[in-house]
């Protein structure tokens, strides 16, 4: 049989483990034993980088990878990343599901099979201090991705201070105050005890967390073919469950960290943070998403916009 190896910074016992771990039961189950999933949950393996490195030396065979380790692989992924881009999650699924082909042919170009993807609430700023403006976020120690050099460069290029760390040492840098800003969703912030050192969260969604969980494709290619297709059934399940619960656990985070201290700063200048956001943009297409995908993904989004304005216009006249 073949045992697939997969690591992940994804918390031990979180929402997002129980839901991995139930998918390797139904995959042993639906290759009657064929395949067997072990996953290494809260960053053991260590951080993305290693994961894709340890994917790459074989020592794993597998990783459920956040944007920032996809990237890695393929800089068209970024296009996920591009800040308050999203406003609902239908729209990321409607613009997803476009670019799904192209986004999953470019990793099967590097030799990885895309598997299902995932979703992990809509990111927030959660800080020390409560930060209602972008002038507020320039006196804020920010924490970012460790290796992701384009937006440590972005972020001192328009005045902030981004710290750049490994995602397995933010609680230590939180800890020590080496950093004192972080972009997380609730869940994470919950999962992961994040919000104790950092008990403000801005209200304003910057966007969704996606991710993906890849298979390395010379694994891949050694699991029979019938039983491929079972696999990638069990995995569009797991990531229709995810799709379906996440949005309301979300929200049922944030209860449970208001009754525990956390206090939302509601947002007074959504233009100031529309213009930073804007300055991201301009500086994203082709620097760091390739621009035929970047501008795709504005065109189908910005249809899908025009079409709900238009049933909300006929449903308005009937």
């Amino acid at each position: 049989g073949t045992t697939i190896r997969l690591a992940t910074l994804i918390p031990d016992g979180s929402i997002w483990d129980k839901a991995l771990k139930q998918m390797g039961d139904s995959w042993r189950k639906a290759s009657e034993g064929r395949v067997s999933l072990r996953v290494y949950p809260g960053g053991v393996q260590g951080d993305e980088t290693d994961v894709l490195r340890k994917m790459r030396i074989g020592s794993l065979q597998a990783g459920t990878l956040t944007i920032a380790g996809l990237a890695e692989i393929d800089p068209a992924f970024n296009v996920l990343a591009i800040p308050l881009f999203f406003e609902s999650y239908d729209e990321l699924f409607h613009v997803l599901g476009e670019l799904r082909p192209e986004l999953e042919k470019r990793l099967e170009d590097k030799g990885y099979v895309l598997v299902q993807w995932g979703y992990a609430g809509w990111v927030h700023f959660f800080s020390k201090r409560p930060i209602h403006t972008p002038d507020d976020l320039k006196q804020a120690k920010i924490f970012v991705w460790h290796g992701e050099d384009q937006w440590i460069g972005w972020w001192r290029s328009l005045g902030y201070q981004p710290v750049p760390l490994a995602a397995t040492d933010i609680l230590t840098g939180l800890k020590t105050g080496m950093v004192d800003t972080i972009r997380t969703t609730p869940l994470a912030a919950l999962s992961l005890q994040w919000f104790r050192e950092t008990p403000h969260m801005h209200d304003l969604g910057l966007g969704p967390l996606t991710g993906a969980t890849i298979v390395s494709a010379k694994t891949w290619s050694k699991i029979d073919e019938s039983d491929q297709v079972k696999l990638l059934e069990a995995a569009r399940e797991m990531e229709l469950e995810l799709q379906a619960e996440i949005p309301g656990e979300d929200k049922k985070a944030v209860d449970l960290m208001n009754e525990r201290g956390l206090e939302v700063t509601v947002t007074e200048n959504p233009e100031g943070w529309r213009r930073l956001a804007e300055d991201f943009v301009q500086k994203m297409r082709g620097d760091s998403v390739p621009e035929n995908i970047f501008d795709r993904a504005i065109a189908i989004r910005d249809a899908y916009r025009r079409d709900l304005g238009k049933q909300a216009a006929a449903g308005g006249s009937s």
